[in-house]
């Protein structure tokens, strides 16, 4: 079975020839870049009991680890990617009002 690629992917393929390979003293400061970035800092973290509860339990729903989904949800939180309901229904409520 063939995917079809779409114009971003096709326009990848349709430059492969252009391709250069980076420097290796570039290359050494993109890993470090992306080894600083990738760090890992323990903490020690008080969270009230039934919060975590119902942490894990929303974790085993998704099938993940209730760690990686902390981690997941600060990380969308401190990126401006986390939004909560009364923010999309205040949204929606302004997009329904300016049709």
């Amino acid at each position: 079975m063939k995917n079809k690629l779409d114009k971003y992917e096709q326009s990848i393929e349709n430059s492969i020839l252009e391709y250069r390979p980076i420097a290796a003293s570039k290359y050494k400061r993109v890993q470090a870049i992306i080894r600083k970035a990738q760090e890992k800092k323990n903490i020690s973290l008080r969270i009230n009991k039934q919060d975590l509860d119902l942490l894990k339990l929303r974790a085993e729903q998704e099938g993940i680890p209730y760690q990686t989904l902390l981690l997941s949800i600060i990380h969308m939180f401190v990126t401006g990617q986390l939004l909560d309901q009364r923010t999309i229904l205040k949204s929606i409520v302004l997009l329904k009002s300016a049709v």
